[in-house]
């Protein structure tokens, strides 16, 4: 079917620089980050200064030494074919796992100025995911949620506004104002990508409490509402300020308690059991301290889920004084690059998962990320975060937390999935991938679309922290195995080649694999999954690369063995059976490609017909055009949104590819 253009959808401006994120609260008004400097502690190179914006950082780490003695090349490891013969297997799962965490008061530089331009690569990106597990859960909130207040309108139709930060306010979290118009963002993105949102109700002032946000969020967004959030990081408000010194979880026991009644008794709410909390940062309160109050058994009714927010690691020493001697990346590195760093960072959480299984709740990793206060250079936007994000993923899921959010910053963090270019240069550049974005599509093809995904970890090699694995298996029958390689050794002698072996069936003659590789786990950009990528610095469009490369690896039956090699380093995903492989591989996604064209005025001028002809691409005949929409024009007539009924037409209408064109 031919391409169809709309005009719907168009570049929205990019991003402008968004403030660092604070493992225990989300900061505003910093100055832009140096990445490193020759004072300090983050410098690898003497002499060398970087101080331009921190998502672009050059900085690449050394991997850390192979460990001596090294790990086996060679290892067996032995699965069960049928899930009735496992013992302590997780409980089962979607694809759709991982999700996004955004800001509140981003969500016009990431989504789309409005509710008519949106960001074609973030459509992009979430029809990758959408395609492969059938939909993708995106919370819109922070520290900003308590802050915000919906308002008819904005002048210059602005769809969001921060006002003043108010006088003695330690987090500097500014009070957010914002429209309809955010909502109608959000109901537009999903009415072209199957993408659900999870809002945050304000809880700056419980006397006078504002629930605009859930009114308009349910009567704009339907089912595509997941739940409400109730207080953001409670356990920190007393240290923050934002509430008296003696707040305790019984204070918050109270407040949610006073939000569950006012939503009951809204007459512009109808739903009022889609509530998520206590999102403790683990900071101040362990998740125990909000369960011994009752919590779960007063609000069964009211709670859709269980939640914290948490960061296994900060880098907050090299921005903010009191926080000790800034940590060194390079020194750092190693921690990431163990399996048994996902497993220690959620220990903790083992009990309260246990606890949520009884009370019938999914429980939520509501933010999360490498390190708080923006990641480290080096380490979060590197392939090393990347097989990290994949392995403590797949171990949150073991370890039976639902679904997971990765946080999503500006330009000065480190550990983005996706990041839109600087404003100012919009024009010309495009979005940037980062490594934790193949995280999300390789836990999203393991765990598959089935919502009967069961994960356990093998303790791989004698529970090898360099060469880890899991199996995953659907409908009562093995899938997958997802194996790990955290070593990187160019000449191939720390490759691994682990025997698969089954102990109630024989293997299948052959199986697929499919490989996410980087040259090192130092590497920022050249990054393959299925040998696609997305592209480097400024290069990403949201539409992988490349042709895809699936492997096909003939197994021994007579001896009961497939023998997959994982290479240093790199992560394998084998796919035990053709449907496995199948409903985790789409033959077509849908695209948004831009027709939009930029600085119209002051550029030079080629002759068509020479442009035509010349050595290269026909741009006259291609209509290709800046990945980044240039003024934005004549604002609309207040009130007047795209019509749903609309775009349905449009979406019938649009099988593998649509047009985008800006006005």
């Amino acid at each position: 079917m031919p391409p169809v253009s709309i005009l719907f959808a168009a570049w929205a401006l990019a991003a402008a620089a968004l403030n660092g994120v604070h493992a225990w609260v989300t900061v505003y008004s910093q100055q832009p980050l140096g990445a490193y400097s020759t004072s300090s502690a983050t410098s690898t190179a003497p002499g060398t200064i970087y101080t331009g914006l921190a998502v672009y950082d050059p900085l690449v780490l050394n991997p850390p030494p192979i460990p001596s003695p090294p790990p086996a090349t060679q290892f067996g490891i032995t699965v069960q074919n049928n899930a009735a013969n496992v013992v302590g297997m997780s409980i089962p799962l979607n694809g759709n796992f991982y999700g996004f965490s955004i800001e509140m008061s981003v969500v016009t530089q990431v989504l789309g100025l409005n509710a008519s331009f949106l960001q074609v690569p973030f459509l992009n990106l979430m029809s990758q995911l959408a395609s492969r597990v059938g939909s993708v859960h995106i919370r819109i909130g922070g520290n900003t949620q308590d802050y915000a207040t919906i308002v008819p309108s904005l002048a210059d139709g602005k769809a969001i506004e921060k006002q003043q930060i108010p006088s003695g306010n330690p987090t500097d979290t500014p009070t957010l104002l914002m429209t309809p118009e955010i909502l109608y963002i959000l109901s537009n993105v999903s009415s072209l990508v199957d993408v659900k949102w999870y809002l945050g109700i304000p809880l700056n002032d419980t006397t006078n409490l504002r629930l605009q946000i859930a009114e308009y969020g349910e009567s704009i967004l339907g089912n595509n509402l997941l739940g409400l959030q109730v207080g953001n990081e409670p356990d920190l408000y007393a240290r923050h300020g934002h509430r008296p010194s003696t707040y305790g979880p019984y204070d918050y026991f109270g407040e949610f308690g006073q939000v569950a009644l006012a939503l009951e008794n809204d007459h512009g709410v109808s739903v009022s059991n889609n509530l998520i909390g206590p999102s403790v940062a683990t900071g101040d309160w362990r998740p125990e301290d909000v369960w011994d109050t009752g919590f779960i058994s007063a609000y069964t009714n009211n709670l859709l889920a269980l939640s914290v927010e948490h960061y296994p690691d900060d880098n907050c020493a090299a921005l903010y004084q009191g926080f000790g001697t800034p940590k060194d990346p390079q020194a750092e590195f190693a921690n990431f690059l163990v399996h048994s760093s996902g497993r220690n960072a959620i220990a903790y959480l083992l009990n309260s998962t246990a606890i949520a299984q009884q009370a019938g709740k999914p429980f939520i990793m509501f933010e999360t990320n490498t390190a708080s206060c923006g990641g480290f250079p080096g380490i979060s936007d590197s392939f090393g975060a990347a097989l990290w994000a994949l392995d403590y993923g797949l171990q949150m899921a073991y370890s039976n937390i639902s679904h997971a959010l990765l946080h999503v910053g500006g330009q000065n963090v480190y550990y983005n999935p996706f990041t839109p270019p600087p404003t100012n240069q919009s024009t010309y550049h495009q979005w940037t991938i980062g490594p934790i974005f193949y995280s999300v599509m390789a836990v999203a093809e393991a765990l598959g679309p089935t919502n009967t995904a069961q994960i356990i970890d093998l303790f791989a090699s004698n529970n090898s922290d360099q060469t880890p694995g899991y199996a995953i298996y659907e409908n009562g029958s093995l899938a997958r195995v997802a194996l790990f390689n955290y070593m990187t050794d160019p000449s191939g002698a720390n490759d691994y080649v682990a025997t698969i072996s089954m102990a109630d069936a024989a293997v299948p003659a052959q199986v697929q694999v499919k490989y996410l590789l980087a040259p090192s786990v130092g590497e920022h950009y050249n990054i393959t999954w299925a040998n696609q990528t997305f592209g480097g610095q400024f290069g990403a469009d949201g539409r992988l690369q490349g042709t895809e490369y699936i492997q096909t690896v003939n197994c021994d039956t007579s001896s009961n063995g497939c023998q997959i090699r994982v290479p240093a380093p790199g992560f394998a995903l084998v796919f035990l059976t053709n449907n496995a492989l199948k409903e985790s591989t789409p033959t077509s996604t849908a695209t948004f490609s831009t027709t939009a064209y930029t600085k119209t005025i002051n550029t030079a001028s080629v002759d068509v017909s020479a442009l035509a002809t010349s050595n290269g691409r026909s741009g006259k005949d291609a209509q290709l055009g800046s990945t980044s929409h240039g003024s934005s024009g004549a604002g609309r007539a207040a009130g007047v949104y795209p019509s749903m009924a609309g775009l349905a037409v449009v979406l019938v209408a649009v099988t593998t590819v649509m047009k985008v064109i800006s006005r």
